[in-house]
């Protein structure tokens, strides 16, 4: 779908829809003088007479065919002082799906009630028009690949947005563009999770991030068996010992023109193509879900598609380093046993005492090789990693771990106005240490159920090095959802807020 603007006001306005908002008790008056204008037939409309602006109530009214907007879209926002941008994702969503529904190919996005939606969120309007435009992306994405019969609804060919002025605001343009990154990227990281594990396999992932990378001039390598055991990274191979898969540490460097030299942002995602749990094997109902497991990878994948688009009109002002830890979690003849003890790439020795809590073992590896190589100014990991995070923050949020305030605030702020509510839990380390003590090793893979996820971070903790600022994001919870902006399935959490960080204090060029 294009994004296209049209200025001018309203009798420049072309659509077969446009769509529109309204709050609770509204009525034709208040909708705007300029709607009304290019569609006047607007204010007469029978239809009024049904519609009351509710949260998820959409009526479409109709007028004469001959007029350049003979479709207006009236979508319900509910009680002005209750609305928050969720809801306002949702209301745009479900629009377009209507849309889509309808065989509509052009809509237009009323700029003016755009307007006051954002002056009662106290948004500029340029914030308003990216989260409208990501909400559209959003619920139109469907994952279809394997279906014999495809939908019979196409996709709008564009969305205009619909403006008084005679030109476009450099600062919604700007919003467009990057929402348009925004979106390419959780789509891509929703695609990679969705697929089904026979084909996401740990050496596709690589080869997806190898494209990717030669797609946009990023700097591609990929650390294989032979490579990792060189590494001595036995904590990472121990989650793989028992699929015939042979795991794939996949990295992509992004360095724009004037930041060699600085220190990288590096985010490192869990890439666990299929989780089973190992000997410690998960029961059966609901392990295909496991093909999720890799989520925290696709979600940094997405985030080198989003900047890879939004070049060269915004690029960090730091190099951005992305770690995938590719791997199969299975049950075999070779397969990792509790009770094993192996001595990771840090030094440090794990007793497995769970094969199910593998995704700490390949991230404590892949976090120690990144610190290395690349000395970040700032470590972040994402994973589908406790259910124990589920249990605590319930459905739609993750768990945020930091030892950085500074950091920690970028991150909750960010996915706060971006739609992925993370929720601050401490780092209780000596108390998580005395539940990791082993007799034989100098940690645990797992401890108690209680405080799982404190627990977990913990464990990563031992890994990062002193005076790294360094977070961890437990999204376990996140990673699937069905709602009006998301198909059921994968989600692309992380994708903004990981963005986000690696945006930090940079500027669009000039």
């Amino acid at each position: 779908m294009e994004i296209r603007f049209q200025t001018g006001g309203a009798a420049r306005w072309k659509a077969d829809v446009m769509v529109s908002f309204a709050f609770e008790g509204e009525g034709a008056e208040q909708v705007g003088a300029v709607l009304l204008e290019t569609a006047p037939w607007l204010s007469i409309a029978p239809a009024w007479r049904d519609f009351r602006g509710k949260r998820e109530e959409q009526v479409m009214f109709y007028g004469p065919a001959a007029m350049n907007v003979s479709r207006v879209l009236e979508t319900g926002l509910g009680r002005a002082d209750e609305l928050c941008l969720t809801e306002f994702r949702y209301a745009v969503g479900r629009a377009l799906r209507q849309c889509r529904e309808y065989d509509l190919e052009t809509v237009g996005l009323d700029g003016t009630a755009l307007a006051r939606v954002a002056e009662k969120l106290s948004l500029p309007l340029a914030a308003l028009v990216r989260e409208a435009v990501v909400a559209s992306f959003l619920a139109l994405y469907r994952y279809d690949r394997f279906l014999e019969k495809k939908s019979v609804h196409a996709d709008p060919r564009w969305l205009g947005l619909m403006l008084e002025g005679e030109f476009v605001d450099d600062a919604v343009r700007s919003a467009v563009r990057l929402a348009e990154a925004e979106a390419s990227g959780i789509v891509l990281a929703r695609d990679l999770a969705n697929d089904p594990a026979n084909v996401m396999t740990p050496s596709i992932f690589a080869e997806k991030a190898r494209e990717l990378a030669s797609k946009y001039g990023m700097t591609f390598r990929c650390l294989g068996c032979k490579e990792l055991e060189a590494e001595g990274m036995a904590a990472y191979l121990a989650v793989a010992k028992g699929s015939a898969e042979e795991p794939q540490l996949a990295v992509i460097e992004y360095t724009p023109r004037g930041t060699e030299g600085r220190r990288p942002v590096v985010f490192v995602g869990k890439g666990l193509c299929f989780d089973s749990g190992g000997i410690s094997l998960k029961p059966a109902k609901g392990m295909e879900e496991m093909k999720g497991d890799m989520s925290g990878a696709a979600a940094v994948l997405g985030v080198m598609e989003a900047l890879g688009q939004m070049a060269p009109l915004r690029t960090p002002a730091q190099p951005v380093v992305a770690v995938m830890a590719c791997a199969e979690n299975m049950p075999g003849g070779h397969a990792t046993r509790p009770g094993d003890v192996v001595v990771a790439r840090s030094g440090k020795s794990i007793e497995i005492v769970n094969t199910d809590a593998e995704g700490r073992l390949v991230l404590a590896d892949a976090l120690s090789w990144a610190q290395d190589q690349f000395h970040p100014a700032r470590l972040l990991d994402i994973a589908t990693l406790t259910g124990a995070c589920a249990v605590a923050l319930g459905p739609d949020a993750a768990g945020l771990f930091a030892n950085d305030e500074a950091l920690a605030d970028l991150l909750l702020r960010a996915g706060e106005e971006l739609g992925e509510r993370s929720w601050r839990l401490p780092l209780w380390t000596k108390k998580s240490l005395a539940v990791l003590k082993s007799p034989c090793a100098d940690l645990l893979n797992s401890g108690i159920r209680e405080g799982g996820a404190i627990h977990a971070a913990v464990f990563l903790q031992q890994f990062v090095q002193a005076g790294a600022a360094w977070a961890h994001i437990d999204m376990a919870a996140a990673d699937n959802a069905e709602n009006p902006i998301n198909a059921k399935g994968a989600t692309g959490f992380g994708v903004r807020t990981l963005l986000s960080a690696a945006l930090a204090e940079s500027e669009p060029l000039q």
